[in-house]
């Protein structure tokens, strides 16, 4: 009788240490994907372009081979310069090749800014208007 009662208090503790276990896999597995989640924005701003490169020169590499360049400049920190084509709140267009989404809303551009030099991130290539796309855009000339 005494050996079944330990080893029914042997099977409780393994129960609960399983548990246990279970439980912190489970919350270490909680933490990691909110921190991956929720991780910090990167600053374009402060870092450093890993190419320069003119808006003729990467408009002809998207159009020669999109995968590729894309494989190469996707979330890659860039900078273009050219002329400006077209002037929208918070949008530049640089010489109807690049579409640049600017990270200060109210950064005002005037059509007499002829030669522009903008540093952001590659978030793609838009097949249907020939444009690459950049975010979070400074200006760099100005």
């Amino acid at each position: 009788m005494r050996t079944i009662a330990i080893n029914y208090l042997h099977l409780k503790l393994e129960i609960m240490r399983k548990r246990i276990i279970v439980l912190l896999v489970l919350l270490l597995t909680v933490i990691v994907g909110y921190n991956y989640i929720y991780q910090d924005h990167r600053d374009i701003k402060n870092e450093v372009a890993e190419y320069s490169i003119s808006s003729n020169e990467i408009a002809l590499m998207f159009f020669e081979n999109a995968t590729r360049s894309e494989q190469k400049l996707l979330n890659k920190t860039i900078e273009v310069s050219g002329a400006i084509s077209e002037i929208n709140v918070g949008e530049v267009t640089i010489d109807d090749k690049i579409f640049c989404q600017l990270s200060n809303k109210t950064l005002t551009l005037t059509k007499g800014d002829e030669h522009i030099k903008i540093k952001g991130r590659v978030i793609g290539y838009d097949d249907l208007l020939e444009q690459v796309k950049l975010d979070q855009c400074i200006i760099l000339n100005q």
